[in-house]
């Protein structure tokens, strides 16, 4: 029983260290950007020895890759949120701008925008975004087609062309000077877009 219940606790501290070391990452990540954080600024400000560190991730890039998904996944969460509207239309169109939105943030900008894909790869941003990006816009798009709002199309592909289509939409709006005026462009963009699979109404 002790020995159970000294594991219990040392797989607790672990997990607390673990997330001491995200949190400080995440926001040293979101402030400076990855190439001016050091390994020593991040363990100072959670606390724990670089040892810790090591014990956790392999490295920098290691830690990057877990706030990367962390990220992917509160902005997919938000977006869910949106898409479960009653409404499946005004749903998907709202949950969409609130993806745009989300990479407003100067923080998520910074991590999700200019560095992931120098840091983890063109090809693996795309896994992480397909994996919670992706997964959540075939939800919305199965609940508007399931409500009579789109037509039926092959679900995978399209929520792979509209994750494309909101990625780049958020390098875009980050790119202008007005951003504000850069979103409602895209989100415009986007609703006409997903409009074509509208079903058409008789004459």
């Amino acid at each position: 029983m002790d020995v159970k219940r000294k594991l219990d606790k040392r797989l607790a501290q672990g997990e607390v260290t673990r997330a001491a070391l995200v949190t400080s990452a995440r926001e040293l990540f979101g402030e400076q950007g990855f190439a001016e954080t050091s390994m020593d600024e991040i363990v100072l400000q959670a606390g724990v020895t670089k040892g810790a560190l090591y014990h956790h991730f392999q490295g920098k890039e290691d830690l990057f890759r877990e706030v990367f998904e962390q990220v992917q996944l509160e902005v997919s969460d938000k977006a869910v949120a949106e898409f479960l509207g009653p409404d499946s239309w005004e749903a998907l169109v709202n949950g969409c701008d609130l993806w745009l939105r989300a990479h407003l943030d100067d923080s998520v900008r910074r991590i999700v925008l200019q560095d992931a894909r120098a840091v983890l790869g063109a090809e693996e941003v795309r896994v992480v975004e397909n994996k919670y990006g992706a997964v959540a816009l075939r939800g919305a798009l199965r609940k508007a087609m399931h409500a009579g709002v789109l037509e039926r199309q092959p679900l995978r592909p399209l929520a792979l062309l509209l994750m494309g289509a909101l990625s780049e939409g958020c390098y875009y709006i980050a790119d202008e000077p007005d951003v504000e005026v850069a979103r409602r462009e895209v989100v415009a963009l986007i609703t006409k877009m997903l409009s074509a699979f509208r079903p058409v109404e008789p004459a």
